[in-house]
């Protein structure tokens, strides 16, 4: 079976959906990775990401309904897929298996 590559920023990303369920938009997730990884992220790097994972069929996106808290412009709410979640899993299955095979003199480092 073909694994795909999915790079940290964008497994962090997927992560972050799965924490936000209904609230998984572009503004939230960027500022749930902001507060997570404690450091300041362009809004660029984090539209890109869900672009590139929604290509791969990671994500799926639909627009929320207008609001006036946001003067009608609605915000369009990322899912992660069957095919986002198997990939996370195959993910965390490798670290996991890495993690467990390191020496645990190794680890006091």
């Amino acid at each position: 079976m073909k694994k795909t590559k999915l790079g940290e920023f964008e497994e962090l990303v997927l992560l972050t959906v799965l924490v936000l369920r209904e609230e998984a938009y572009g503004v939230e997730i960027k500022r749930e990775l902001e507060h997570r990884l404690k450091e300041t992220l362009s809004v660029g790097s984090v539209q890109s990401a869900l672009k590139r994972l929604e290509e791969k069929g990671y994500l799926d996106s639909e627009f929320g309904e207008t609001t006036l808290k946001r003067g009608g412009k609605r915000k369009r709410i990322y899912t992660v897929t069957a095919s986002g979640t198997k990939v996370l899993n195959e993910m965390k299955d490798i670290r996991t298996q890495l993690w467990n095979a390191i020496p645990q003199a190794s680890l006091s480092f």
